[in-house]
């Protein structure tokens, strides 16, 4: 099987497939990159915002042409499609509009006497390494407010995900940045590695695994480059109380099965009040039950959409399974198709042991796991009680208890009574082992600038 390939998970058909880089096609790019950052940093900011919004113009234009790449890529719904393209637009058009202000200078107090000054200027030529699951999404955030600032992008994107990885090139491109200012490159793990030991690369960015990060950060660190990872995460969604039960079940369920379940940020661990646990489980076992699968193209109700890979639904399967034989209980859905399509029906599974392997492991697909607390304490070391620090969420009819828990959860985003509040303008990213730095809002701009001071004596 090709590497760079277009597979429509839902049939297992290879629809078209590319050729990968070889060693020349890397370093070209690498010189591309680096030839065009010299001449694109010394354009006006203004002049780069305006390309990057041309970027956001056309992604407008070309909407459901996008939707449709990557319904058949990954699996995803047209609908969910199209909201993804939506809501890559607005990250695009964000950092068109507000980034020139986010990167002006700033004059600061200083002791002695003169004029101190921040600065945040570019650095060169950026390497993202970015998912399948989201692949405008993930792209928009690293590369629109690196353009804008006045580096270049190098970008290495999932196997399944060749021809809309192609048609963002294109598409940034024809809106005006300079060739070989943003390059889609089809590369291998070793041609990866070359690429952050290379010196004309000046930093790295990568959402995927833990294991992925690790390697990354790893090669990273060894050549003095900065990195950025987005690992994933197993968040929390506490339920203290509710005056609506079946209405914040529906919103779990809506939300973790969304998109297959295969987002980073999704609420994997429900954890419900011990005097509401019931009505809440029996709530997302209707909401689980009856569904069927169906064509991603034409998603009816009461159908499901394929996961992004017949691989990623066995393995959702199969760590079902191992969860189950540990002690879980798989209350409804968790039927795995026959193949060649990637469906998995979506399941609700309560039970799982806290000392058992199931506990510690994400699930990357559409999963609802749920937990029975007792207390605000025991929901708190509960929803704590994780490798991972990606985001979280409190429900109460009493906002201020509901901040209270929310407060001292160990993660890089709190969120009360709403389960992930997520716009351009607000910033994304986690602690412990979900990785570290920070995407989008005013702070994602940032990451790869060289805030230099500038320093003029009285």
């Amino acid at each position: 099987m090709a590497k760079y390939r277009v597979q429509n998970p839902a049939t297992g058909e290879i629809v078209e497939t590319f050729e990968s880089a070889t060693d020349a096609d890397i370093e070209a790019t690498l010189a591309a990159g680096d030839g065009a950052y010299r001449e694109w940093r010394e354009r006006g900011v203004q002049e780069r915002a305006a390309a990057v919004k041309r970027v956001a113009e056309i992604f407008e234009e070309r909407k459901d042409e996008l939707a449709r790449l990557i319904a058949v890529e990954m699996g995803k719904s047209i609908a969910e499609s199209l909201d993804e393209v939506e809501f890559a637009r607005s990250i695009i058009e964000y950092y068109a509009v507000h980034g020139p202000s986010l990167i002006t200078d700033r004059e600061i107090p200083s002791t002695i006497p003169g004029k101190a000054t921040i600065e945040q200027l570019p650095v060169g030529a950026l390497l993202g390494v970015m998912p399948w699951n989201f692949p405008y999404y993930q792209v928009a955030r690293f590369a629109a407010p690196n353009l804008v600032l006045g580096n270049t992008i190098i970008l290495k994107h999932a196997d399944i995900c060749a021809r809309s990885a192609l048609t963002i090139q294109e598409i940034m491109e024809e809106a005006g940045v300079p060739v070989g200012g943003y390059q889609n490159v089809f590369a291998s793990h070793e041609q990866i590695a070359t690429m952050i030991a290379d010196p004309r690369v000046q930093g790295v960015s990568l959402t995927g695994s833990e294991r992925a990060g690790a390697i990354i950060g790893e090669q990273a660190g060894r050549h003095l480059k900065k990195c950025v990872l987005e690992l994933g995460g197993i968040d929390p969604m506490v339920v203290l109380d509710s005056d609506d039960v079946a209405g914040v079940a529906k919103a779990a369920w809506d939300f973790r099965v969304y998109n297959g379940g295969q987002v980073c940020n999704s609420n994997k661990r429900l954890i419900v009040m011990d005097d509401i646990y019931d009505e809440f489980v029996a709530e997302l076992t209707k909401l689980a039950t009856g569904l069927e699968p169906g064509d991603q193209l034409d998603l009816g109700d009461g159908q499901y959409a394929p996961m992004s890979s017949r691989a990623a639904a066995e393995t959702v399967d199969a760590q079902v399974q191992k969860a189950v034989a540990e002690g879980a209980t798989l209350e409804a859905g968790g039927v795995l198709s026959d193949g060649p399509g990637a469906y998995y029906s979506p399941a609700v599974l309560t039970g799982v042991p806290r000392d058992s392997e199931s506990y510690g492991e994400e699930m990357f697909g559409p999963v609802a796991t749920v937990f029975r607390v007792h207390s605000d304490e025991e929901a708190l070391e509960l929803a704590n009680d994780c490798a991972l620090g990606l985001g979280g969420s409190v429900f109460s009819t009493d906002e201020a208890r509901a901040a209270r828990v929310a407060s001292r959860l160990e993660v890089g985003m709190t969120h009360v009574n709403t389960i992930a509040a997520e716009a351009a303008e607000l910033p994304f990213g986690g602690v412990k082992r979900s990785g570290f730095g920070r995407e989008m809002g005013p702070v994602g701009i940032g990451e790869f600038a060289n805030r230099r001071l500038r320093f003029v004596a009285k």
